[in-house]
């Protein structure tokens, strides 16, 4: 049985559809939810969590009927909001106990799990201060360890990196990325940024207007493409004039060449062109599709 399943799946409000008839099964593994804000992200994870009921359609969760057994899901899942939603006269450490209790634990275990999870999210050394006087990154950890501590089988993220800056945004990056890799927990990662996507996730579920445009490994969006980078050191125009002219389809961007190839006689002609120019050659590669190349196909591609 897939960890998660939908057939039909809607959710509609006044004068929006936030999900549209969403089919989806996935198996466990670090999963990047895409979308752009307003596809249906967050709608589908509350949905997920029985926290909402959808209008229409049906869907299973760890085998839990996610219409009709919210609480019986919550026990085995963590969910990791993206608001801010921290009682700020709170300690790490009582909050973070406090949820572990409340999804089952015994005190005494609760105490342990807590002291554990606060450090692994690099919280240990501030577990006692109040949360009003944390940083927004230190904030965040305090998020994903009440959604750890209770040791779920799944993970739901909704943009666990907001508000953090460049070396924040690494460090939750690195971390979920453990979690899910050190611990073997599933986790379903909500983010409108691909670049974070790529970096942590095996399996990537794109969705844009509440529909299903994509779903598979990262590798299947990643894939090599038939396209030569050449970046050269000197006139890269003179280059690219050479190689069209032995019959090669050459685009400029920026300061590389992108060269459409079928076969290894393009590697021959750039060689020979580098070599007949005196130029030097910096790098030469085959392309890889980027995950933005997806939202810039037409629709229905």
């Amino acid at each position: 049985m897939p960890m998660l399943e939908t057939r039909g799946l809607t959710k509609r409000y006044p004068g929006v559809t936030a999900l549209d008839a969403l089919d989806l099964s996935l198996e466990p593994g670090i999963i990047g939810l895409v979308g752009a804000n307003g596809a249906g992200k967050s709608t589908l994870i509350k949905i997920l969590l029985g926290l909402l009921a959808p209008t229409e359609g049906s869907g299973t969760l760890l085998g839990f009927d996610i219409g009709h057994q919210g609480p019986e899901v919550r026990h085995f899942v963590g969910y990791m909001p993206e608001h801010d939603c921290l009682p700020p006269d709170m300690s790490a450490t009582d909050f973070v106990g406090h949820m572990a209790q409340v999804s089952g634990l015994p005190r005494t275990a609760a105490r342990e799990r807590t002291a554990e999870t606060l450090r692994h999210v690099g919280l240990f050394e501030e577990r006692y201060r109040e949360i009003k006087g944390y940083s927004t990154g230190m904030k965040q950890r305090v998020k994903l360890a009440q959604a750890l501590v209770h040791d779920p089988r799944l993970m739901l993220l909704d943009e666990p990196t907001n508000g953090l800056d460049p070396a924040g945004r690494d460090e939750m990056l690195d971390l979920v990325r453990r979690t899910g890799t050190e611990f073997g927990i599933a986790i379903l990662m909500s983010s409108h940024l691909l670049g974070e996507i790529e970096r942590v996730c095996d399996h990537l579920v794109v969705i844009e207007g509440g529909r299903l445009v994509r779903s598979g490994p990262i590798g299947e969006f990643t894939a090599r493409t038939g396209t030569l980078l050449v970046e050269v050191d000197g006139d890269s125009a003179a280059l690219a004039a050479r190689l069209q002219g032995d019959g090669l389809r050459v685009a400029e961007e920026g300061r590389a060449l992108l060269i459409a190839f079928d076969d290894d006689r393009a590697y021959d002609l750039v060689r020979d062109g580098v070599a007949a120019l005196g130029l030097g050659l910096v790098r030469i590669e085959q392309r890889r599709q980027q995950l933005e190349d997806i939202f810039r196909e037409p629709a229905g591609v």
